[in-house]
């Protein structure tokens, strides 16, 4: 069964879609279980390497068989590198408005506010645990906002969290570079309100999930995350998938698909 069937199918229609912007990129997609709720939320991000030609319409089956399961999802669509405003900063003030805008919008739609789960995958994961991560900003540094959406806590699904350490991995065939406008020692100061590894500890729960044998972000980025986040006391937990590649963790039809989620279910 290849997993690159969630890439090829096309995904069930979205409940609604709910703009959050000016810009063509700038909207979620909601879907929500049977019952009036208020229900639990997982906030989806996708991946795709922050590229333009990877949007969110491949996260449609799994926020599908999530909602099925009593979960609402907004999954977030944002500017991507290739498109006027994406990468640094842009895509991130994209996914953090995203964010925010459910707090405005959760009334209305029998959204449970206290219950609400960040999850990513590959580039997504990044910019989910940045989501968890960015409370730790101050007022003077760029990217920082007044009182952002809070959450139980954050899944990542073989994200990319230290973006440092992705830069020197050349993941994506450079593609955090592009994303970040130079490397590291180039703008310092962006990958230090940009990263997650950066912002450690994040002082919330946060589940990593990462497949053995993933040849597009190697384990050892999850790892290496996890390890820091032990030394500092921060409540994450990590979980290799044995035998499990880069795109099994977003298949709702694949035998690692209920280890997510139970990783959602123990967060919310």
């Amino acid at each position: 069964m290849s997993s690159m069937w969630v890439l090829e199918t096309p995904q069930p229609p979205p409940d609604a879609r709910i703009v959050y912007g000016e810009a063509p990129q700038q909207f979620t997609e909601l879907r929500k279980p049977p019952g009036k709720g208020p229900h639990p939320v997982v906030l989806f991000i996708h991946g795709g390497f922050w590229r333009q030609e990877y949007g969110l319409e491949h996260a449609g089956h799994l926020c599908a068989d999530l909602a099925r399961r009593g979960f609402a999802t907004w999954s977030v669509e944002y500017r991507r590198v290739g498109q006027d405003g994406g990468g640094f900063p842009g895509t991130l003030e994209d996914v953090a408005s995203a964010a925010d805008h459910l707090v405005d919008a959760a009334p209305s739609l029998g959204l449970d506010l206290s219950r609400v789960v960040a999850m990513g995958h590959s580039a997504g994961g990044h910019l989910a645990m940045w989501l968890a991560a960015r409370h730790r900003l101050t007022a003077r540094q760029p990217l920082y906002r007044d009182a952002p959406l809070k959450l139980k806590g954050v899944v990542s699904l073989a994200g990319v969290l230290d973006l440092a350490q992705g830069a020197a991995l050349d993941l994506g065939k450079g593609i955090v570079k592009t994303f970040m406008g130079g490397t590291p020692e180039q703008v310092p100061e962006r990958y230090a309100v940009a990263s997650p590894a950066a912002l450690q500890p994040l002082k919330l729960p946060q589940v990593l999930l990462h497949g053995t044998e993933d040849d597009t972000v190697p384990l050892k980025v999850s790892e290496d995350f996890h390890a820091r986040g032990l030394k500092q006391k921060d409540p994450v937990h990590l979980v290799p998938l044995k035998g499990a590649g880069h795109f099994e963790l977003i298949d709702p039809r694949s035998k690692e698909w209920p280890r997510v989620v139970q990783a959602v279910r123990n967060l919310r």
